[in-house]
């Protein structure tokens, strides 16, 4: 089989990942005036672009994961910069003098990195969930949610994704039940508040599901009450189950190369530089505490600064080596 000749590419900065943190690195590298390479592989846009509705981006009172996705994007192609979204990346090779990083067309040699791949979500780690996935395991309200119009669903979770997709599932279907598995949840209150005031949405503290039912489709969970000494076990009925149990961080291709922590995160100082010179990583791929919007944003700004100032040193250096 003929080999495929790849384009040697160096630009000042290679962005890995176009969600909030990454189009926002990108965006500040355009106005400092450098060259960039945006790549990704999934979804523009990142994990925002699959929220019903956002209610705590400045500026913003009311308004879908997807629109605000979308005047990010807008407002990176207003400043002449394209996404790579049909070349994914097969290798990355990193030290502190040289970056490759290698796509199926082409082998790009950046002066720095920033990696914004953020984070995917978590399987749920029951026997059969597998088989049950597009047939009644799913992993977004938004994309999947209306094929269940009128029917009882469930969510399993405990942060503000579960609960805010619990609001917006209760539109949508019969009856929602959010299974949590402790006796309080990881979101803001008034958001909590409301999944609790809403009519059609019973939330089941204290409780597990420890079993998947249902031939080709699901067709209900079995449930323990964790709370009870005897851990009683029933079962009920569900059309459904979206699962927001946790994200896994997109660093399959960097282990090697950069430190993570235990759990696959990038650890970093807080101006988003790894243990590798020239490289920097923003957004829900870093190890840090809070994971929202703002915060990704942040980062890639704070990101897309470092790499400006780490490319002028480089630059410098240079210059006085001539």
């Amino acid at each position: 089989m003929k080999s495929i000749k790849k384009e040697i590419s160096r630009p000042d900065v290679f962005i890995i990942g176009a969600g909030p943190a990454g189009i926002t690195a990108a965006i500040y590298a355009a106005r400092a005036g450098l060259s960039a390479v945006i790549s990704e592989n999934s979804v523009v846009g990142g994990q925002i672009s699959q929220s019903s509705m956002v209610g705590n981006y400045p500026g913003f009172e009311n308004i879908t994961g997807a629109e605000l996705a979308e005047k990010f994007r807008g407002h990176l192609y207003s400043l002449g910069m394209q996404i790579e979204e049909f070349d994914p990346i097969e290798r990355a090779e990193f030290s502190h003098g040289e970056k490759r990083i290698f796509t199926g067309t082409h082998i790009y040699e950046p002066l720095s990195v920033i990696i914004a791949s953020g984070a995917s979500p978590r399987k749920l780690p029951l026997k059969d969930a597998e088989k049950f996935e597009g047939r009644g395991i799913h992993y977004c309200a938004l994309c999947d949610g209306n094929a269940y119009k009128g029917m009882n669903v469930g969510v399993v979770g405990g942060g503000s994704a579960a609960a805010e997709e619990a609001l917006y599932l209760s539109g949508i279907a019969e009856k929602v039940v959010v299974i949590r598995r402790k006796n309080y949840f990881h979101a803001e209150k008034p958001l909590v508040d409301k999944m609790e005031r809403t009519p059609n949405i019973d939330v089941l503290y204290n409780t597990d599901i420890v079993g998947l039912q249902g031939e080709k489709f699901l067709s209900g969970v079995r449930l323990k009450d964790v709370s009870s000494p005897e851990g009683r076990r029933y079962d009920i009925p569900l059309s459904a189950l979206f699962v927001y149990i946790g994200r896994e961080p997109g660093t399959e291709l960097f282990g090697k190369s950069i430190t993570l922590d235990r759990y696959g995160y990038i650890i970093t100082d807080e101006d988003m530089r790894t243990d590798i010179d020239g490289v920097f990583a923003a957004g829900d791929v870093r190890a840090k505490r809070y994971r929202q919007i703002v915060t990704a944003v942040s980062d890639g700004a704070a990101a897309a600064l470092s790499a400006e100032r780490y490319i002028s040193g480089q630059t410098s250096l240079l210059q006085k080596e001539n």
